[in-house]
């Protein structure tokens, strides 16, 4: 494990979050908010209207500037978020992650709670020296958000359908070659 558990989910949360601005959009409805709301295991409020997912849909440009910045950028823009969206600390047990840190009021927005819980997550990333774990994806085809949290830092692709998409189109590259 690179980071704590929660840590971890939250930044899934986050790039998964900002490669739905991919080509197609994928999150253009409410149930598809709602639907990522229980995917990544969210609690307290939400209020599944327009409103709160047009502030979603907003937060994906700055947090993807966030995984793709420099350390020193990378701190402004965390600095920035938690000025945003101060932090409020507690340590709660509920779900699978048992034991772990809230870091905003149930009661809070749902665009705020996922942009303060980016910011501490990616602080641990910034004091961890663990920039290196995010990229772009290398499919030609696609600037998807890649977290990289295998040992062995080989992760290149956003999705397996981008790793797939790419091992087709070398495979039939190496078969012209061949021809």
């Amino acid at each position: 494990m690179v980071f704590a558990p929660d840590t971890e989910a939250n930044l899934v949360a986050a790039v998964e979050l900002v490669n739905t601005a991919s080509d197609p959009d994928t999150l253009t409805s409410v149930s598809a908010l709602d639907a990522y709301y229980a995917r990544h295991g969210y609690t307290g409020r939400h209020d599944r209207d327009r409103a709160e997912l047009d502030a979603v849909r907003a937060l994906r440009a700055d947090l993807r500037a966030l995984f793709t910045a420099s350390v020193v950028d990378a701190v402004r823009r965390v600095n920035a978020l938690l000025d945003e969206h101060p932090a409020r600390l507690r340590l709660v047990n509920h779900g699978r992650l048992g034991h772990h840190l809230h870091v905003a009021d149930d009661d809070s927005p749902l665009p705020s709670r996922i942009g303060v819980e980016t910011a501490v997550a990616f602080a641990d990333v910034v004091s961890a020296g663990e920039l290196s774990r995010f990229g772009v994806c290398a499919d030609d085809g696609c600037d998807g958000i890649v977290l990289d949290l295998t040992r062995n830092r080989s992760r290149r692709f956003c999705s397996t359908t981008c790793g797939n998409r790419y091992a087709a189109a070398e495979y039939r590259a190496r078969q012209r070659e061949q021809e």
